[in-house]
């Protein structure tokens, strides 16, 4: 990968996280009410809806700089040569992008997500002071709880969006016979995003709950299967799915935003 393509990744999958997380952080606060434990209007309703977005703000060029990095390296180094070279395997490529991608940008986005969430659901509180009380409680561990349930649902979701969306691309391009422009590609982010949304949503309800946890309770160890047979177990199938529309709502159009900023951005800068 060249110079100008790294920079160019670096700069145009920051600018896209940015625009993109706090564009649509109303609808983030609400999903992450609704999944809380201790349920919607307790955890703050509809008062608040802007709470922790200092921490989104910090955290999500560099966390979207990290993935798209990562990403296009990888595609870059899989597709030079060998077995993954073949057009057939291009599917088998950008999964192994994405989920290598979204390991190395759970490192920074972890961190900013546990405050992000518990400052979403206690939003009498701030962001410095729910930092510094993580920090006192938990130490440096607790900023990394929940590290192994994100990119559990992060690495399923990758999975199913940029292949789906790689796909896209190519067909909607093969047909009219050019290149997509920016908001094509944004489409296709759109409905890639949607459907990797919904069929990931239980594992974001499981994310959300060992986030919220209190410190030493069952939910805080991370079990994701206890913790996903407990939502089941008092809510059902509804629990499992709780938040699903403002979270297919929010990535969808944050699938627009983020790939087609991502895309107008990269072309830009190259």
């Amino acid at each position: 990968m060249e110079r100008r393509q790294f920079v160019a990744s670096l700069v145009a999958g920051g600018c896209a996280g940015m625009c993109v997380d706090l564009t649509l952080f109303p609808l983030d606060t609400i999903k992450t009410r609704l999944q809380s434990q201790q349920g919607f209007y307790k955890a703050g309703g509809f008062r608040g809806i802007y709470a922790g977005v200092p921490s989104a703000a910090v955290g999500s060029f560099p966390n979207a700089a990290a993935f798209f990095v990562t990403y296009d390296c990888t595609k870059s180094l899989l597709g030079a040569g060998g077995l993954l070279a073949a057009p057939h395997m291009a599917p088998v490529t950008h999964m192994l992008a994405a989920s290598l991608g979204e390991i190395v940008a759970c490192l920074i986005r972890v961190p900013t997500e546990v405050v992000k969430q518990r400052t979403q659901a206690s939003p009498s509180s701030t962001t410095y002071h729910m930092l510094l009380a993580t920090l006192r409680e938990e130490g440096v561990c607790g900023l990394y709880r929940g590290y192994r349930s994100t990119v559990l649902r992060e690495i399923p979701f990758s999975l199913v969006q940029f292949p789906l969306w790689e796909y896209l691309k190519t067909l909607w391009s093969w047909r009219q016979g050019h290149t997509l422009y920016s908001w094509q590609a944004a489409v296709c982010g759109a409905f890639a995003g949607a459907v990797a949304a919904f069929v990931t949503t239980p594992l974001d309800v499981a994310k959300t709950r060992i986030m919220l946890a209190k410190a030493g309770s069952t939910t805080a160890s991370g079990n994701i299967p206890l913790v996903l047979y407990d939502v089941w177990r008092r809510r059902g199938i509804s629990g499992l799915f709780a938040g699903s529309i403002p979270r297919v709502t929010f990535i969808s159009v944050g699938g627009f935003i983020f790939l087609g900023a991502y895309e107008k951005v990269r072309r830009t800068l190259l």
